[in-house]
C-alpha cells in the first residue's frame, strides 16, 4: 500500500510538471519512480527478517502466511500488484531457490475482472448528432489543466476535419453513440495524451489526443490519432513509461487492451510504469505458452554477439539474452558494466529508439524444449549463468526483449526502396538517440532491429555512453604507416570513418552518404553535444510529422 501510494503521488505530480512545462522534472519523476518498487521490497524484507529472524527457515509457515495474505485482497483495488509484491518479498526472504503456487502466487488468486474503485476509470459523453465540437470542449475541460488554451476552438475544428477525412462517407448515428475517455491523462516527455474510444452501434473506434504546450505556456492539440497502428506506436515499449494516476490499474489495462487487442497485458502494465507487474504477467504468459506448444528454443537469427548469447522460441515473439562468461577482444568490459548499461537505458528517455527489457533471475526452462545446438552454446559460453538437472536448465540472469529483424539481415535485399527506407530510418535512429544524449558506441547494423512497423530500434547496450562523454574528432593525417584507426582514446570517435566501417562499398554506403552524410561530420556531433549540455532536446513525436495539425493543415501549434 505504501508503494502504490507513493507511485500514485509521483504519477499525479506529472500534471503540475506539464502545466509548468518543466520537462526536466518530468524526466526526474520517471527515473525515480522506477526505483520505488525495489526500495519498498528491501524495506519490507528488512522489517520482516529483523522482527522474525527464523522466518526464512520456516518453510512450513509460508502456505499459511499466503492464505492469510489472500484474505486481505478481496476488497483491495490493486490485488494483482499486491500479489506480485508478496512474491518479491517471499522470494527474498525464503532460503528456497524455486517455488510452487503453495508458497507464492504462481497463479493469481484474486480476479481483477470488473474491479472498480471510488473514482470512475473512464467517463462517457453523449454527443448530439452534428455537434461533436461541444463534446470535445467538455471532455478536455474535465482535466482542469492549469494553463490557458492558445485557441481551443481552432483545435476542436481541426479535430472535426480529421474525423471527416477519416470517415469520408460519414456514419449513421446509433442510439448508443458515445465517447469514453480514461479519467487520467497520460504524461510522457513534453506531452499529455487523452486516451479514449468512440462507440457507435457494434463498432468501437480508438483515438488519442496529444496535448502540447507552446513557447508561451499555452496548451494546444497537436493532432488527433484514429488509426490503431498509430495508437499502438504511442504505447511502444521503445519509449519512456507513462505517468498516469490510476486508482485501479487493472481497469486501465482492460480498457487499453480493448483499444489494442494485439498488445499483451504484460506490455500494457509495463508501459504504465508497473514494470514488475509486467514481468509477472509475461512470465505467466511464457509458461502458459510452453504448455500449449512444442517447438524448441534455438539460437536467434543474425550475427552472433560478443557479449550475449541470444535465443528465441519461434512461436513466441521475444528474444532471451544471457551474458557470456568472458568477452573476447576488442571487448574490454565485464558483466557488471553490461548490467549497468541496461539499467541506464531503463531509466533514460528511450525516445522510441531503444528496446525496453525485462530482467529476470533464476528462470527454469524445460530441458527438452532447448535445441541441442543452443544448449551446447550456453554450456560453452555461459556456464556461470547455468544450473542443470535432468529435466530443466536454470538461467541465473536473463534479459527479455521483443523480437525484431536484425537490421543487417533486413538490408540483405535487392529491393532498393526497402533498403533506402531502412537506411533512412537507421540514420534517424542514430540522430534521435544523439538528441537524447545517447551514443550507441557500436553503430554496426547488427546491433539494430526493425520492428513490425518498419521502425529501426537499437538493442545492444554494452557500449552505450552519454554523448556528452565522447570526443568527436577529425581524422589525423595518414603518416604513411597505414590508415588511421577509428578509436584512439577510450572516448575518441572519428565520424568520417562511419560510412566505411558501417556499410560495404556500393549502393548501401552511397545511400547512407546521401541520406545522412552529416553523421560523418564531426561538427554535427559537436553541435549535438552543445545542445545536450544546454539541456535542449528537440521534440520527438511518436507519430509522423505529417499528422500534426501545423503540417497537415498549416494551422495549430
Amino acid at each position: 500500500d505504501k508503494h502504490y501510494r507513493l507511485f500514485r503521488e509521483m504519477s499525479a505530480a506529472a500534471k503540475g510538471c506539464f502545466e509548468k512545462a518543466d520537462w526536466a522534472a518530468t524526466r526526474r519523476l520517471n527515473r525515480e519512480r522506477i526505483d520505488l518498487y525495489d526500495q519498498r521490497v528491501v524495506e519490507c524484507v528488512t522489517q520482516i527478517t529483523e522482527r522474525f529472524p527464523a522466518i526464512s527457515r520456516r518453510e512450513d509457515l509460508w502456505p499459511e502466511i499466503k492464505s492469510e495474505f489472500v484474505g486481505l485482497l478481496y476488497e483491495h483495488l490493486q490485488p494483482e500488484l499486491a500479489e506480485t509484491f508478496y512474491n518479491s518479498v517471499a522470494c527474498s526472504v525464503l532460503d528456497r531457490r524455486y517455488y510452487s503456487n503453495q508458497y507464492i502466487f504462481w497463479r493469481p488468486a484474486i480476479s481483477t475482472e470488473h474491479l472498480d474503485g471510488k473514482e470512475p476509470t473512464y467517463v462517457c459523453y453523449y454527443p448530439k448528432p452534428g455537434d461533436l465540437a461541444a463534446t470535445m470542449r467538455e471532455l478536455l475541460g474535465r482535466f482542469e489543466l492549469g494553463a490557458p488554451w492558445a485557441d481551443l476552438d481552432r483545435d476542436v475544428a481541426l479535430c472535426g476535419r480529421v474525423v471527416d477525412e477519416h470517415f469520408p462517407r460519414g456514419w449513421e448515428h446509433q442510439p448508443n453513440f458515445q465517447i469514453q475517455i480514461l479519467s487520467s491523462l497520460f504524461y510522457r516527455n513534453k506531452a499529455a495524451y487523452v486516451v479514449g474510444r468512440a462507440v457507435n452501434g457494434a463498432h468501437q473506434f480508438p483515438f488519442v489526443l496529444p496535448i502540447l504546450v507552446d513557447d508561451k505556456g499555452r496548451l494546444y492539440l497537436d493532432t488527433l490519432l484514429l488509426d490503431p497502428v498509430d495508437i499502438g506506436r504511442i504505447f511502444s515499449l521503445a519509449r519512456a513509461y507513462f505517468l498516469a494516476d490510476m486508482e485501479v490499474p487493472s481497469a486501465y489495462v482492460e480498457f487499453l487492451k480493448e483499444l489494442m487487442p494485439s498488445k499483451p497485458k504484460a506490455e500494457l502494465y509495463t508501459i504504465l510504469g508497473l514494470q514488475k507487474q509486467g514481468k509477472t504477467v509475461f512470465y505467466r504468459d511464457l509458461f502458459q505458452h510452453l504448455k500449449h506448444s512444442t517447438d524448441q528454443f534455438k539460437l536467434a537469427e543474425g550475427t552472433k554477439g560478443m557479449v550475449m548469447v541470444v535465443f528465441t522460441l519461434p512461436s513466441f515473439p521475444y528474444v532471451f539474452k544471457v551474458i557470456r562468461d568472458t568477452f573476447a577482444p576488442p571487448k574490454d568490459s565485464d558483466k557488471k558494466h553490461v548490467k549497468d548499461r541496461y539499467q541506464l537505458v531503463k531509466k533514460h528517455d528511450r525516445v522510441g529508439r531503444m528496446a525496453d527489457t525485462l530482467e529476470y533471475k533464476l528462470v527454469a526452462f524445460p530441458k527438452d524444449r532447448i535445441a541441442p545446438a543452443l544448449l551446447t552454446e550456453l554450456r560453452a559460453l555461459c556456464s556461470e549463468e547455468l544450473e542443470e538437472d535432468d529435466d530443466r536448465v536454470v538461467v541465473k540472469h536473463l534479459y527479455v526483449e521483443r523480437r525484431m529483424v536484425p537490421l543487417d539481415l533486413y538490408l540483405q535485399t535487392d529491393d532498393e526502396e526497402r533498403q533506402r527506407a531502412a537506411i533512412a530510418e537507421y540514420g534517424r535512429c542514430v540522430k534521435e538517440l544523439a538528441n537524447a544524449n545517447i551514443f550507441p558506441g557500436d553503430l554496426f547494423t547488427k546491433n539494430f532491429g526493425v520492428t513490425r512497423y518498419g521502425r529501426v530500434v537499437f538493442y545492444d547496450y554494452d557500449e552505450i555512453v552519454y554523448l556528452t562523454d565522447c570526443d568527436f574528432r577529425e581524422l589525423p593525417e595518414d603518416d604513411g604507416y597505414g590508415e588511421p584507426t577509428m578509436w584512439v582514446g577510450k572516448n575518441d570517435i572519428f565520424p568520417e570513418q562511419f560510412p566505411t566501417f558501417l556499410f560495404p562499398a556500393g549502393k548501401k554506403r552511397d545511400l547512407f552518404r546521401a541520406l545522412h552524410g552529416d553523421l560523418a561530420d564531426p561538427r554535427w556531433w559537436a553541435d549535438a553535444q552543445v545542445r545536450c549540455k544546454a539541456g535542449i532536446q528537440d521534440d520527438i513525436f511518436p507519430y509522423a510529422q505529417s499528422q500534426r495539425f501545423c503540417v497537415r493543415y498549416g494551422q495549430g501549434g
